[in-house]
């Protein structure tokens, strides 16, 4: 009987580390748009100077901040996570379930780079 593998090989590691790296570019590229959108950063226009009858606008102005707000949050989230897998693909411990302690399927990793459970063990958790 031939043991699984306890590890993924240092070449599974590079190609998982660049797929992260792609991961992590575009969600703080996406990151940067929100946060630019939730500052206000591109309208340097005259809307402030506009007569009254604004109070629709104002109001749906705050909730599309506070939308903003909760995306930025997630996608900071997202590019901790990230850079956590980054971390364990440095330590050579990337892909390891943190329940079951066996490897998770590489299909899986590419899909979803930063997760730290197979889906045996997501299974469990219902």
């Amino acid at each position: 009987m031939v043991d699984a593998p306890t590890r993924y090989s240092d070449a599974d590691l590079a190609e998982f580390k660049e797929i992260i790296l792609n991961k992590i570019h575009k969600a703080q590229a996406d990151l940067d748009l929100i946060k630019s959108a939730y500052m206000n950063d591109l309208n340097n226009g005259t809307d402030d100077t506009s007569p009254t009858f604004k109070a629709f606008e104002e109001g749906s102005e705050s909730m599309s901040k506070e939308a903003n707000s909760q995306l930025a949050i997630r996608q900071e989230k997202f590019i901790r996570d990230l850079k956590n897998a980054l971390f364990r693909v440095e330590n050579k411990t990337y892909g390891l379930c943190k329940v079951t302690g066996k490897l998770i399927g590489k299909e899986r990793l590419k899909i979803v780079p930063h997760a730290t459970m197979s889906i045996e063990a997501k299974n469990l958790q219902r």
